[in-house]
């Protein structure tokens, strides 16, 4: 067994003890946001992926206006941006990442406070925030993310949840997620068939949209740097908007949705769209409807759009691992890869 899939099957008892760790600090997400009403996320990589899942949760389930920022600003080109409105949420499993520890401390000299989302309760990210919400996933030995992303989307989750005006948001889904997570490890097998799909085909897309549109660029970046694969991962409404061209009988697409919510019908309309195009249709998640118009269907939690990222990433984790072992590639250590990356040397 690699140390990927073992890391894979750690996480129902990294979120369970994730969720036991950061449910109660809601109130002290709450005290700190007061009055403040714009949301910036900070990461790179898997965490960036975690933070558009944050971007869409604070402002579809929050009513908070967020955004992705862009560390250059602060790191080369050192912007003076007005952020007494604004909480900084940086977002760094080693909590080491210097560009992002920079940018949080760019972000409090132009007045945001500040929350780290880390792995790594003594990092540099984590002591140098006005709060840390520390993840339990334990230690990560396997270059790519798996359990450390799962455990930062609880974290965010966690955040938006503190920010809803009223009583605590989706604490019933809340204590729902590590078994939902333990199911989904049960789909190894439909796993290998999508990967000999997938090993099959010319070229690959991954799409999602809305609140999954994060496990959808996560699933593509799993793709590209564990088997070594060019891989678009882009909503469906962009791909609708040209790269739709490009679908044929040479493409793999996998479809990632959620089970409800406002977009699930638009994933099953792309899906019947990319079938008539004689594409192969990997879908991951969804409803009954979905999986009838995909070629292979890979089970996704029965939780809320609003938590399903939390586990939907799972069965496309299962299928990465999968197809690396496939290529003879190891996923353990992509090449070129590190644990720690550096944006500059």
């Amino acid at each position: 067994m690699t140390q990927m899939m073992r890391e894979i099957g750690e996480q129902p008892d990294a979120l369970a003890r994730t969720l036991a760790a950061l449910l109660p600090m809601r109130s002290q997400i709450a005290r700190l946001a007061d009055g403040r009403q714009h949301v910036l996320f900070v990461a790179r990589g898997s965490s960036d992926n975690a933070a558009i899942y944050g971007r869409y949760l604070c402002e579809v389930l929050a009513g908070r206006q967020a955004a992705l920022a862009a560390p250059s600003l602060a790191t080369h080109y050192r912007a003076d941006v007005g952020l007494t409105d604004t909480v900084a949420v940086c977002v760094s499993q080693s909590g080491e990442t210097a560009e992002i520890a920079e940018t949080q401390a760019w972000a409090a000299a132009h007045g945001a406070r500040t929350v780290a989302i880390t792995n790594v309760g003594d990092s540099t990210l984590a002591r140098a925030a006005d709060l840390a919400l520390v993840t339990q996933a334990g230690e990560e030995l396997a270059v790519p993310a798996t359990k450390t992303y799962t455990t930062q989307l609880a974290a965010v989750a966690v955040l938006a949840s503190s920010l809803v005006d009223g009583p605590p948001a989706l604490d019933n889904a809340f204590a729902r997620v590590p078994a939902e997570a333990a199911r989904l490890l049960g789909s190894a097998s439909a796993a290998e068939d999508a990967a000999a799909v997938l090993a099959a085909s010319a070229d690959t897309l991954v799409t999602g949209r809305g609140i999954t549109y994060g496990t959808a660029l996560e699933v593509a970046l799993k793709l590209e740097e564990t088997c070594l694969r060019p891989v678009r991962g882009l909503s469906y409404a962009d791909l609708k908007h040209g790269p739709m061209a490009i679908v044929d009988v040479n493409v793999a697409a996998v479809l990632v949705a959620a089970p409800d919510g406002p977009t699930i019908d638009g994933m099953t309309q792309l899906a019947t769209t990319v079938r008539e195009r004689h594409a192969a249709v990997v879908g991951i998640g969804g409803d009954a409807a979905f999986a009838g118009n995909c070629d292979i269907v890979l089970p996704g939690p029965d939780l809320p759009e609003a938590l399903a990222p939390l586990a939907l990433v799972i069965p496309g984790q299962l299928m990465v691992e999968a197809l690396a072992r496939r290529l003879g590639l190891d996923p353990d250590r992509p090449r070129g890869l590190s644990k720690v990356t550096q944006t500059e040397s």
